[in-house]
């Protein structure tokens, strides 16, 4: 339960495919004792069914459809000759690009608090001329790397900067010796296709329900 604006910090998600809707009441209640309002992350699993069928009758809607992508370690570190930097923590530069001409300030704000506090996390990022320009996140939990908040600044796009903060963060996870790294993508956002050359694969889809 998060009060930010980023809608995978702030929804619940079922732990399986298969979860049927017994806890809306308890996960309700529980956003309500915080002063916030509940949200749901589902799966387009029909496992799930059942779950989405009864937050459409409690008047939720299902918005926002957004891909699960599993990619290939190796590959991905070598995705690009020449991959970007990997720091250990967050400097001020880094968060600058999320704030920075074509983002919502408010938004991009939200996302470097949530970022930067991420238990052992790794930030990627491509400088040019005393300047970063391009941004990412490796968060790592229970065999896997999750990439996140990728971001290029808005002059710079184009010239195959992600690609290669891609390349530095999947060179970082090799390191560490994970083999299974995910992302996830709004359906609509064009750096699926990057993310497709990179060897990201769709798993399954997800919509945020929200009221």
């Amino acid at each position: 339960m998060d009060a930010g604006t980023i809608g995978r910090a702030k929804s619940a998600v079922p732990l399986s495919h298969t979860a049927t809707a017994d806890a809306l009441n308890d996960v309700e209640a529980a956003y309500w004792t915080e002063g916030l309002q509940p949200a749901f992350r589902i799966a387009e699993a029909p496992g799930l069914a059942g779950v989405r069928d009864a937050l459409a009758a409690r008047g939720y809607v299902g918005v926002q459809p957004t891909l699960v992508k599993i990619g290939d370690v190796a590959r991905l570190a070598a995705f690009r000759d020449q991959p970007g930097e990997v720091l250990d923590q967050p400097d001020e530069a880094w968060g600058a690009v999320f704030v920075g001409d074509g983002f919502d300030p408010e938004d991009g704000a939200s996302r470097v608090a949530a970022l930067s506090r991420s238990p052992d996390a790794l930030y990627g990022a491509v400088r040019e001329d005393g300047r970063t320009v391009a941004v990412g996140v490796v968060t790592f939990g229970h065999g896997w790397a999750g990439i996140h908040g990728m971001r290029t600044a808005a002059d710079r796009r184009g010239r195959g900067l992600a690609s290669q903060v891609l390349a530095g963060l999947g060179r970082a996870i090799a390191a560490r010796g994970v083999e299974r790294v995910f992302l996830q993508v709004e359906e609509a956002n064009p750096a699926r296709s990057l993310y497709r050359k990179a060897g990201f694969a769709e798993a399954w889809r997800y919509r945020y329900w929200r009221r």
